[in-house]
Order: C-alpha cells, then sequence, then structure tokens
C-alpha cells in the first residue's frame, strides 16, 4: 500500500472486511488539482498492490472556499464510472443546495466560501451582493450548473459504514446510537464530537474541522487538514486493521 508519512496506531484496532481496501479523503474545497494528484497515486497504488475491492470514500465538502469546484466536481462524477465510489454529503453542499432554493441565503453562503463556486462556472459576482442581485446570481448559476452536477450533489449520501467503520463528513452526537444520529449533526457537529473518548460503537472517519495534520485518535480519525489553503489533500488508507495517511 501506499508508503504514507504520518500514522498512529491505536489501541485496539478497528477492521474492515477481508478483500476490502478504503481509501478515504479527506475535504478537497475546490482543489481539483490535488485531486487528480491523489487519483494518479491511488491508480499506481492499486497496479503494484491489487486489491479485490478498493472503495474510495469522499468525506463531503467538494466545494466552495478553493478555485475549482466545478472542474472537482466533473472529476468526481467521472471517477465513479470506473471506480467504486462513495460520495458524503458535507455541509458545503447540503447549504448550497439550501441557496437554490432560496437566493436570500446567498449572503451566509458567501461567507463559506461560496462566491468562489460561482466563479468557477463562470459567473461574476460582485464581493458583497446587494439583496436585489442575488436572485439574478442563483439564476446565472442554475443556468451554468450542468446537470450532472445538480443530480450528483442532491445524490450524496450522509454517511457510510464498512466492517468496523463509519465515514461522515462532521461527526456524530455522542451518547446516540449511530443509526438514530441527525442529519443535521453528521453535517456540522464539532466540540460535543471532537471532545468526547466515549466508544462510537465504530470507529469514525470524518473531516469538517481543519488540522494541520491526519488527527488519528482511539474512537476517531480526522483527516480533514485544510486543502484549499495548506494545500495538503489528506487521504487515508485502510486496509485490515491498517490505517495510514498522507
Amino acid at each position: 500500500m501506499l508508503g504514507f508519512l504520518r500514522s498512529r496506531r491505536i489501541v485496539k484496532q478497528p477492521r474492515l472486511p477481508d478483500g476490502v481496501r478504503v481509501y478515504a479523503f479527506g475535504d478537497i474545497h475546490g482543489r481539483a488539482d490535488l485531486l487528480k494528484k491523489m487519483f494518479t497515486m491511488i491508480d499506481a497504488d492499486i497496479a503494484r498492490n491489487p486489491m479485490e475491492r478498493p472503495i474510495e470514500v469522499f468525506l463531503g465538502d467538494y466545494i466552495d472556499r478553493g478555485p475549482d469546484s466545478s472542474h472537482t466536481l466533473d472529476l468526481l462524477i467521472e471517477r465513479s464510472r470506473s471506480r467504486e465510489t462513495v460520495f458524503l454529503k458535507g455541509n458545503h453542499e447540503a447549504y448550497c443546495l439550501e441557496v437554490l432554493r432560496d437566493p436570500a441565503k446567498l449572503d451566509e453562503w458567501r461567507q463559506f466560501g461560496g462566491l468562489q463556486t460561482l466563479i468557477s462556472y463562470g459567473i461574476q459576482p460582485p464581493l458583497n451582493p446587494s439583496a436585489a442581485e442575488q436572485p439574478g446570481l442563483i439564476r446565472a448559476f442554475i443556468e451554468a450548473m450542468p446537470h450532472a452536477h445538480l443530480k450528483f450533489l442532491q445524490s450524496l449520501k450522509p454517511s457510510f459504514l464498512c466492517g468496523d467503520f463509519f465515514f461522515v463528513h462532521a461527526g456524530v452526537r455522542p451518547g446516540i446510537p449511530l443509526g438514530e444520529q441527525r442529519e443535521a449533526d453528521l453535517l456540522w457537529i464539532r466540540n460535543e464530537f471532537l471532545d468526547s473518548d466515549e466508544n462510537f460503537g465504530k470507529f469514525v472517519v470524518h473531516g469538517h474541522t481543519p488540522v494541520r495534520e491526519p488527527d488519528i485518535r482511539s474512537n476517531r480519525a480526522n483527516i480533514d487538514t485544510g486543502a484549499y489553503a495548506t494545500g495538503n489533500l489528506t487521504l487515508l488508507t485502510i486496509q485490515g486493521s491498517s490505517m495510514l495517511a498522507l
């Protein structure tokens, strides 16, 4: 498998089923350039070390903040045609869909990096769109967005379970069974989850909260390394009970 640089053993290691290898991606945020490099690395790894069932799991936040959200979605959709892929919903995708339904939310989306997404679709919004300008910008966005992109955003999953691993964008609420979690928590939760040493029933792999380097603990792994700002898109590879992060 990939010779990753930073890894930390955990006390009680969870396992994937035999024959499965997972490649889990941290938050991409419009860094199509980094995503393409990761695809090349994965393809080379599989060629060197074939596996019966390699699964690529994407933890959400594909858009906003970074320079090329539109091309990022193109790459993900194309990848899904030739690989087994799982695409999870991030809070940024959820909010983008909210803005499509209610253009008045554009001002909040702007604070999340939404203007960079509009620009990636060829739209040139002002830095601070007025209330009168917002509906026109969203109409232009809808017209510019390929139907395949909208279908992709609408089809994202809230979570993915494989073996002893639970993949999700933000985390889970402690004390609530995984099957009873609210989607809002799966997409947005921070401190209640991050500060918990609880055994969540499965080992949770997540992003959402940027860290300097992959943070692998006894009950969870955070692999959001702020790719849009740092140029470091983290990939976590899991096989059996081995976890290695680049």
